[in-house]
């Protein structure tokens, strides 16, 4: 076998799914990771990553023309788009944002279900490899190269089971941090600090209040909490 082929074989092999004490375990650290202020002040840069990717995502699929996405050292980030100022591809780039963890949790609880922990693995680097290209701004590439070299690194150097509870991990983080920043974003729509958040865009975009995409963004986050959670303890009986 080349080692393409090889390569190849190890990434869509299935793997066994972990214990229920490396699920369980995995569903409390991202709880942690996500809950205590002091983890989310770090942990929150995946969120951004995800979050502003999946802007960029949206734009391409749209049709729009993507001209580059910035991350910035408060968590906070922007993804420029051109095209049409207005219609269902600017809507949907708009609102891919809040969704785009939650999404990309379900996604991951869903290959991990059918035991393709390795998959997952790189398919996430793809994602940040596209990314990568992307980003306009020096904190924003070294947050992406940092976070692609951990994944990297636990792909490459740790046994299965540890790359399994990993990906076990990083999906239950996607899952539970999806709610946070759409309360944080309500939050900040009640002191009236935010008149050109993603929910008030599409506001204007629509003509739907912007709680209603709040409370939008809130219902999809706990669906794919809801599923995504069936999908990882599926196989724990």
């Amino acid at each position: 076998m080349d080692p393409l082929s090889e390569v190849w074989h190890g990434v869509v092999a299935m793997q066994p799914p972990p214990s229920a004490a490396v699920v369980a375990g995995t569903a409390l650290v991202a709880a942690v990771l996500v809950l205590w202020r002091r983890s989310w002040q770090v942990t929150r840069h995946v969120a951004t990553i995800v979050h502003e990717g999946a802007h960029g995502v949206a734009a391409l699929l749209t049709g729009r023309r993507l001209s580059g996405i910035r991350l910035h050292s408060d968590t906070s980030g922007v993804t420029v788009s051109v095209g049409r100022p207005r219609g269902p591809g600017m809507v949907l780039t708009a609102a891919a944002g809040y969704v785009g963890p939650a999404l990309l949790g379900l996604g991951a609880a869903v290959l991990l279900g059918a035991g393709h922990a390795v998959a997952l693995l790189w398919a996430v680097l793809g994602l940040l490899a596209l990314l990568l290209v992307q980003i306009r701004n020096r904190f924003g590439l070294w947050s992406v190269l940092v976070s692609g070299a951990v994944v990297l690194a636990v792909s490459e150097l740790l046994p299965g089971q540890a790359q399994s509870a990993f990906a076990y991990l990083l999906a239950w983080f996607l899952l539970l941090s999806a709610p946070r920043p759409v309360f944080e974003l309500q939050a900040e729509r009640r002191r009236h600090r935010s008149s050109t958040s993603d929910a008030d865009q599409l506001a204007r975009l629509t003509g739907l209040p912007g709680l209603v995409w709040v409370g939008l963004f809130l219902a999809v986050s706990a669906a794919s909490l809801v599923w995504g959670g069936r999908w990882l303890l599926a196989d724990l009986g």
